[in-house]
């Protein structure tokens, strides 16, 4: 019977393919006991699926690359420290040994035990850590029955589920999974954000997919809209394949502007930068015409390792980084590793109540002098080969500007006395993803050479809603009158003080948002490489005058409904 569902658009494509019903996890194991004989045995064949977990895992580590193995890494890694967890092992023994339980209702009762932990604290970050102990948990049960615990699909299906995990996305994509409809999540949560980098077409927050679609269902998703069609009649595909010849021929369109300007209707020159983490992206990045990497982020030489990089090794990464944009500028992020991500190498603090408000960004790196040390030294070696501007994330007040301008000065003049050669002049700039520092800004925007918005973060904290939240979806996003006015201020006051100002979250590389941004006087946008063209062609079709006066409307917008409005017929 057909129906019409709705939902968010995540990742935009359209595709048509059969139903794959993917149920919430749950282990429905009845309390079973064995016999005290049959303990070591039972033991055995525990820890072989654990072992079992641990080398599938790695494997799969070891065949992601480039942005693939930043993004999805980290989860990968995230659960291999879930199962060295010793208080997930010994609690599992000892339900075994003392408990005479079997292995497989062992697992239930861990599982259940942490989830209630998990799920009994405030913070909302913890909470959702829940999804990654069902996975782990899940993934040991099928391996202690020999089954293959990974999620499997099949060339044209459409995998329908309460959530999908980023470690999950690059394999379904691979096996053909044509797009993805699941009843929680955000468009702009990890997994979104990784759908989009793959251009696999999602729709998250369609609330009644598991109810109304069944296995088999053919499907039409439109992963721009948020549009779910069960058991289209004759009509929609009609409209599908017109869709499909539609889509078709923007790409081709789209591929023609490689190497065509970024420039609006009325003559405004935009710079569309490039984020970039990989060799890939900077490779990229530079086929795309980029105007330059305006986010590199360093943490990928920290996480999935035991042991720091030393000076060496990061002067090398950061030069192959100036040398791949072949003089076009790159700006690279100084660390920002908190406790919400996967961090072996003791610098962050295991068990913070709240990571998204503790020791991260510079606040680490002032905390850890010699780590900010050795990464200064690196990137300012780095400078001689190239046009380096250096970003430091999470400031929150002047004084902390202050503190690395002093750092680095202490190591300039250090590599000159070491006889190294470095630039003349090395801008240095601030993130502004902290309302304190948004507020702040008239006092110190002329101790910082640039300003980059990191939106991602600044949505997340102006709201005070978490982004990777299952249940916040609806409350996450950039059109709030709160986040616009912000976002406002923050690029008014950077022109006034003469100072460059771009958008490097997610906000930029919505092609959707360009003439939003445009309206505020935007002119610089940082986004992921494979977003690139769309965001070029969306802004090549408008006209920024137009959109200026029309800037008063927008920011005086009282809800998210007229933000909407305004973006609907935002025409240029």
């Amino acid at each position: 019977m057909r129906q019409t569902l709705h939902g968010q658009g995540a990742s935009r494509g359209i595709a048509l393919g059969r139903a794959r019903v993917r149920l919430p996890h749950a282990l429905q194991i009845a309390e079973q006991r064995i016999p005290p004989e049959a303990v070591d045995a039972e033991l055995a064949q525990l820890h072989g699926a654990i072992a079992s977990v641990r080398a599938e895992m790695h494997a799969l580590r070891a065949r992601l690359h480039g942005a693939l193995a930043a993004e999805v890494g980290e989860f990968l890694d995230m659960h291999a420290l879930l199962l060295d967890d010793p208080e997930l092992l010994q609690g599992l023994d000892a339900l075994v040994r003392e408990r005479h339980f079997s292995a497989d209702y062992a697992l239930r009762l861990q599982r259940d035990r942490l989830a209630g932990v998990f799920e009994a604290m405030d913070d909302p970050y913890f909470r959702s850590r829940v999804e990654d102990i069902d996975q782990v948990i899940g993934r040991i049960h099928a391996a202690l029955h020999r089954r293959d615990c990974e999620l499997r699909g099949f060339a044209g299906e459409v995998l329908v589920a309460e959530s999908v995990a980023p470690a999950e996305m690059a394999q379904l994509r691979d096996q053909g999974v044509v797009a993805i409809v699941t009843t929680g999540g955000s468009p702009l949560s990890h997994s979104a954000i990784l759908a989009r980098s793959l251009h696999l077409p999602l729709v998250v927050d369609a609330t009644q997919a598991l109810e109304l679609i069944n296995d088999g269902d053919a499907l039409i998703v439109d992963g721009g809209s948020g549009r779910v069609v069960v058991e289209p009649d004759a009509d929609d595909l009609r409209r599908h394949r017109a869709r499909e010849r539609e889509h078709a021929r923007e790409r081709r369109e789209l591929a023609r502007l490689r190497r065509e300007p970024t420039r609006t209707r009325d003559g405004v020159d935009v710079r569309l930068f490039a984020n970039a983490e990989s060799r890939e992206d900077v490779a990229e990045a530079y086929a795309l015409g980029a105007a330059g990497i305006g986010l590199y982020r360093t943490e990928f030489l920290f996480l999935q390792r035991n042991t720091l990089p030393d000076e060496d090794e990061q002067f090398r990464a950061y030069r192959d980084v100036v040398m791949g944009m072949n003089d076009r500028p790159v700006t690279i992020r100084t660390l920002d590793v908190g406790a919400d991500k996967v961090d072996r190498t003791g610098l962050a603090l295991r068990d913070e109540p709240n990571p998204a408000l503790g020791l991260r960004g510079v606040r680490l790196s002032l905390a850890r002098r010699g780590l900010l040390h050795t990464q200064l030294r690196a990137l300012l070696r780095a400078s001689a080969y190239g046009r380096i501007r250096l970003l430091v994330p999470m400031v929150t007040c002047r004084e902390e500007i202050l503190e690395v301008r002093a750092e680095i000065a202490n190591a300039t003049q250090a590599l000159r006395l070491d006889g190294h050669e470095i630039a003349d002049d090395v801008p240095l700039g601030v993130m502004i993803e902290v309302p304190a520092a948004a507020l702040a800004l008239p006092a110190f925007v002329r101790d910082v050479d640039f300003i980059a918005l990191g939106t991602n973060d600044l949505v997340q904290y102006l709201l005070a809603t978490d982004r990777n939240h299952e249940g916040l979806g609806r409350l996450y996003t950039p059109l709030h009158p709160a986040v616009i006015r912000v976002l406002r201020d923050v690029i008014r006051i950077a022109r006034r003080a003469s100072r460059p100002v771009s958008v490097c979250g997610e906000m930029a590389a919505a092609p959707d948002y360009a003439p939003l941004l445009l309206a505020l006087g935007l002119t610089d946008f940082s986004l992921h490489p494979g977003t690139m063209l769309e965001v070029r062609q969306r802004i090549r079709n408008c006209d920024f005058a137009a959109l200026q006066a029309r800037a008063s409307a927008l920011v005086r917008a009282r809800d998210r409904r007229a933000l909407e409005q305004w973006l609907a017929t935002a025409h240029g």
